[in-house]
């Protein structure tokens, strides 16, 4: 069972579960039915049927803790060398325009540190290293900044300014209802 926060079992709580296995295994062993397994032990018949299959081809040994599973990481020292090649931009490495978008971050990964992440998981590292995502700003190509610039000064003020300013005390929750 994973826990939010990218939490999982602690290693109490895979040796008490790897306990409940290795139960079942020996009643495996003893021929006793899935049902009363399960009902036993108070686990699902599904997960008794996966262990008895797993005990089938592997043994005992095959119901052992495999420990904790864990995604791939990067490495700090991995990271700076990532951040280097992010530096040199998209159209440096092969890409035909300027955007970082994740799945090409994760080629990048892929390529240069030999390390497979989902495009969900690449996210991860970079977000604890201080980077944000990128939102490209939609303009036209019409668009005149000297004119807008010029808007912004003198028209503005004037749009902003004409707006009926309410006088004081003349609101309705400055004043008492009356009745």
């Amino acid at each position: 069972m994973k826990y939010p926060e990218g939490g999982g079992l602690t290693a109490e709580r895979r040796a008490f579960r790897e306990g409940i296995r290795l139960q079942a295994g020996e009643r495996f062993a003893a021929g006793d039915k899935t049902a009363a397994i399960a009902k036993d032990l108070r686990v699902s018949v599904r997960s008794v049927e996966r262990w008895r299959r797993a005990w089938r081809e592997g043994g005992m040994a095959a119901l052992h803790s495999t420990g904790p599973a864990n995604s791939p990481t990067i490495a700090d020292e991995q990271f700076a060398v990532l951040e280097a090649e992010l530096g040199k931009g998209p159209t440096a490495l092969g890409f035909e325009d300027e955007r970082w978008t994740l799945a090409r971050v994760q080629t990048l990964i892929r390529r240069r540190l030999r390390v497979s992440l989902s495009v969900a998981t690449v996210w991860r590292p970079l977000k604890r290293h201080g980077w944000s995502w990128q939102a490209p700003a939609r303009r036209a190509l019409e668009r005149d900044e000297h004119a807008v610039e010029l808007w912004k000064k003198e028209v503005w003020p004037r749009v902003k300014a004409s707006r009926r300013r309410p006088e004081p005390g003349s609101s309705s929750r400055t004043k008492p209802a009356s009745r």
